[in-house]
């Protein structure tokens, strides 16, 4: 099936969902004539090609007296009858077999209550319950391709004025309102007494607001934060004062070596350089004396 037709069928089915109740899987009504031009498909599952045309599944049903019919027809139609025999028996309450059309006229009757999908080859059958409302119809064409027929204008008649019931409800429903302040439920919030529907402004989540220090447990806890604060600043203040004591004793510790030096320096040093040779002649000099 091509694409376009079946969007086509979609949409047509869609219709018959929304408006009159049809429901998956849709009951398929077989007319004698359907089956009799069916046979004529030669490899093609017909019964697949119904659940093709009305977009889901389908429940093929025929009514006995369409099988009386295909009975009469001789041995030559066994095979068709075979394919009858695997749809649904449906009764029609007829004790004795009538014309096929008019079973289908009495199944589907003046509602189509039981939500039939009709299956015929007679045209003049179909011309007949065109003024049913709600029923669809399948067919084969003159191509002997299986098509499902647009809706009729009773049906169309039906869908448009089952629309305007609904408008007309919600009209009524909101006759007399007035920006909500008197829909039903309205006055059931705060400021209800008065008719008005606003709500008041709400503060904070008490929970999720931090809790003010003040009281005795306020006071409690200030202290503890000045005591830990007072002894961070002590241990502060023991560390710097460890600081300069250790920069003191190296400084002390410079000035006695630099002191020592000096004295050496001031006592004509170590008797090494200079100096030390004038010390030496000294001593020849005394020697020689």
């Amino acid at each position: 099936m091509r694409q376009k037709r079946a969007k086509a069928y979609k949409r047509v089915m869609a219709l018959y969902v929304g408006t009159f109740g049809f429901r998956t899987p849709y009951q398929v009504l077989l007319g004698d004539d359907f089956l009799l031009e069916a046979a004529k498909q030669k490899d093609v599952d017909w019964w697949k090609m119904l659940g093709t045309t009305v977009q889901g599944e389908v429940k093929p049903m025929i009514t006995q007296c369409c099988i009386e019919a295909l009975y009469r027809k001789g041995k030559e139609f066994q095979h068709v009858v075979d394919m009858a025999k695997r749809a649904e028996r449906r009764k029609c309450n007829h004790r004795e077999a009538v014309d096929p059309a008019d079973c289908l006229k009495d199944m589907v009757g003046d509602t189509n209550k039981h939500r039939y999908v009709l299956a015929v080859q007679s045209q003049p059958l179909i011309i007949k319950l065109a003024t049913t409302p709600g029923l669809p119809v399948m067919h084969y064409n003159a191509r002997g391709v299986l098509v499902l027929s647009p809706p009729s204008t009773a049906t169309v008649r039906a869908k448009n004025a089952a629309e305007e019931e609904r408008r007309a409800e919600g009209v009524k429903m909101l006759d007399g309102v007035k920006d909500g302040t008197n829909v039903v439920g309205a006055g059931s919030g705060a400021g209800g007494s008065q008719g008005q529907g606003r709500r008041k402004v709400k503060g904070p989540n008490p929970l999720s607001m931090k809790k003010k220090k003040g009281g005795e447990e306020g006071r409690k806890r200030k202290a503890q934060e000045d005591e830990v604060e007072v002894e961070a600043e002590a241990e502060v203040e023991v560390e710097d004062e460890g600081r300069r004591k250790k920069k003191r004793k190296r400084g002390r510790g410079k000035g006695a070596v630099a002191t020592a030096i000096a004295e050496i320096n001031a006592a004509g040093g170590i008797g090494l350089g200079g100096d030390g040779g004038g010390g030496g002649g000294e001593g020849e000099e005394s020697a020689s004396d």
